[in-house]
């Protein structure tokens, strides 16, 4: 499973007071690997969630000290974070706007005229959003046409994407079912039947995004968790999949927003 958020466990939770602000953190303890050993690491989200790794056999004292001495970097990442997010506003669906695909941005245009179909297309930049008539409800039909669109683009381009990835990926013999549904907390998911699901959302993200997702859910018919297997697995085939997970992470409130 590819999450938005990639916290899915039963939850640690401990605080520190930097300044005048009371900072909270999730520590998620995993166990030590044979011949290796494990250090506490911290990682502050876009969506701004602090999640701290670390042994399992760690004392709290110890995971504590190590968030202190990162007090301030963890601090100014949430700071970074909540000042991007600030422009993460809800749409409209107005001409003006904004929206995305593979990974570029597009303004929306909205256009009546009683003589055309209700249509959307890309054009000179802009996503063009014709209505074929005028009601009370021109903003929820904009958003369903746009809606609407995305999704049959995403159904597209993750099939184009899938079967340009499967020369890849050995263990997987022909070409997985996929389902594109809308969700708010994942990416993508793979059952055990080997059968993928994906959001239509992640067409909005430059396709190595999409392939870093598709590679994800692909890995997961090899390795059903993310085990250390599992990530030897991901780096094989995406040997950058962290930089380009992290470029998608730091997108994720804006390619979500409706």
């Amino acid at each position: 499973m590819t999450s938005v958020s990639p916290v899915e466990h039963n939850k640690e939770e401990y605080s520190f007071v930097y300044g005048d602000e009371a900072v909270s953190y999730e520590v998620v303890r995993k166990p030590h690997l044979e011949g290796k050993k494990r250090k506490i690491t911290i990682k502050v989200h876009p969506s701004c969630e602090v999640v701290v790794t670390s042994p399992e056999d760690a004392t709290c004292e110890n995971i504590h000290q190590a968030v202190m001495k990162r007090a301030k970097w963890v601090y100014d990442a949430l700071k970074g974070f909540r000042e991007h997010l600030e422009y993460v506003q809800a749409k409209h669906y107005v001409s003006g706007e904004m929206q995305f695909y593979l990974g570029r941005r597009y303004v929306l245009k909205v256009v009546e005229d009683e003589d055309s179909f209700a249509s959307v297309k890309m054009t000179r930049g802009k996503l063009l959003v014709t209505l074929s008539q005028s009601n009370a409800e021109k903003s929820a039909r904009v958003k369903q046409q746009v809606r609407s669109w995305y999704k049959a683009r995403a159904e597209c381009i993750f099939q184009e994407r899938l079967s340009a990835l499967l020369p890849q990926v050995d263990w997987v013999k022909s070409l997985p079912n996929f389902r594109v549904l809308s969700m708010t907390k994942q990416w993508g998911s793979c059952s055990a039947s080997g059968n993928l699901m994906l959001n239509p959302h992640l067409v909005k993200a430059p396709k190595e995004c999409i392939d870093y997702v598709i590679l994800h859910e692909l890995c997961h018919i090899a390795e059903h968790n993310h085990s250390e297997k599992f990530w030897r697995l991901l780096t094989s085939v995406m040997p950058n999949w962290k930089e380009v997970k992290a470029r998608l992470d730091s997108m994720a409130e804006l390619y979500l927003n409706e």
